[in-house]
């Protein structure tokens, strides 16, 4: 088999979907590898190391595209500017694509029908199912990882204030108040983070175990009292709540925010808009210089002014809606990611080729596009099929 690495094209993508250390793994199991030459230059992967890994550089996007059998990607497929051609153009019949395809989100539907008619399997990595044999093929948890670290270290940084408890000759500055909203895998790397740095920290989730887990990394728990059956649904993920207790949380947090230095938000309902938990006016009763970090914007954002993908001082107060953090640490996450990804590949494949079983949890749950239809419960759904 044959296993493409072209490089990511979106703006601002530093990431790449294999390493020179992923790249040796798929050699030794007996694949040929194609890398885009300088795919991995951005999260300081280089070209001479893929060599030694054993791959082969290919200069043409399309050259690789057109001589693979499965293509890997950090990103979903987009239109490529400086060939002029739409990275599904440039697939063809019965290749793979292993990527985050987000196929249920609205803008990638006419995408997700083009990998249909051009005959395209497509698996996507948002759709992992959470159970223990796949963990170590959960891209989604390790980009929520880095999204937890990092979303914390760019929140410092904006901070006029010492993170820590400072003892001076000129007296005592307190340790700065964290508050993180959704408890989940980014919003416990985010506790535990702040933690690290000497902050106090708070979490407020409507699951009994997040809480749990929050608390048991030092955290104090901000009280909602949802009733479990509202809170938790398929999986152990928050459900949509009626809005009479979307109002409650709202009052509880209104007091609360008055005292905190961050705001880590990080609440979302799988499949759905983000529950909006933090209005215009609990912003303006914040502390100047206090700073919310919204994680959740590609589906929202849990602060209603959030502004999606950038930074902006709203009331005195920073306000972060900044996209696709975990490429703010491409290395790292490049690493974490392309680890995942040889995993799966490894796990699908059967004496050297994609084999897939459909009877299997995993193969069913990520499975998109295949023998020309859309199969993805999800994106059925999101499409009215």
């Amino acid at each position: 088999m044959i296993v493409g690495i072209p490089k990511e094209i979106m703006s601002g993508e530093a990431r790449v979907a294999a390493t020179p250390e992923t790249v040796k793994k798929f050699v030794q199991d007996g694949m040929t590898v194609l890398v885009e030459t300088g795919a991995g230059v951005k999260s300081l992967y280089y070209d001479e190391q893929y060599k030694e890994a054993g791959a082969e550089m290919v200069d043409n996007a399309e050259h690789l595209f057109e001589r693979a059998d499965l293509i890997l990607k950090v990103k979903e497929p987009l239109f490529n500017d400086k060939i002029g051609k739409h990275e599904v153009e440039m697939m063809h019949k019965d290749q793979y694509l292993i990527t985050f395809i987000h196929p249920a989100s609205p803008v990638n539907h006419k995408m997700v029908k083009q990998l249909a008619e051009q005959g395209i399997t497509g698996l996507t990595l948002d759709s992992i199912p959470r159970i223990s044999r796949a963990q170590n093929m959960d891209a989604l948890t390790s980009m929520s990882t880095c999204a937890g670290y990092k979303g914390i270290i760019m929140a410092a940084e904006d901070l006029s204030i010492f993170m820590p408890q400072m003892f001076t000759a000129v007296g005592m500055l307190k340790p700065a108040n964290v508050l993180v909203i959704g408890a989940g895998v980014a919003g416990l790397q985010a506790l535990a983070t702040a933690k690290r740095l000497g902050a106090v920290t708070y979490a407020m989730d409507i699951r009994p175990a997040a809480e749990e887990q929050a608390k048991s990394l030092g955290a104090k728990i901000i009280e909602t009292s949802v009733p479990e059956e509202l809170a938790v649904g398929k999986g152990g993920y928050a459900q949509k709540l009626p809005e009479e207790w979307l109002m409650k949380e709202r009052e509880i947090l209104s007091e609360v925010l008055k005292d905190m230095d961050i705001v880590f938000c990080s609440a979302l309902i799988p499949g759905k808009v983000a529950p909006i938990l933090i209005t215009d006016k609990m912003v303006e009763s914040m502390k100047n210089g206090s700073v919310i970090v919204d994680i959740s914007i590609d589906q929202g954002g849990n602060c209603e002014i959030t502004p999606p993908g950038k930074k902006e001082i709203i009331h005195n107060v920073i306000v972060q809606g900044i996209k696709n953090i975990p490429g703010l640490i491409p290395t790292s996450s490049t690493w974490m990611f392309s680890q995942n990804v040889y995993n799966l590949v490894k796990y699908l494949a059967k004496d050297g080729q994609i084999s897939l079983d459909m009877n299997d949890e995993i193969v069913r749950s990520i499975l998109v596009t295949y023998n020309g239809e859309i199969v993805h419960e999800g994106t059925r759904e999101a499409m009215g099929l």
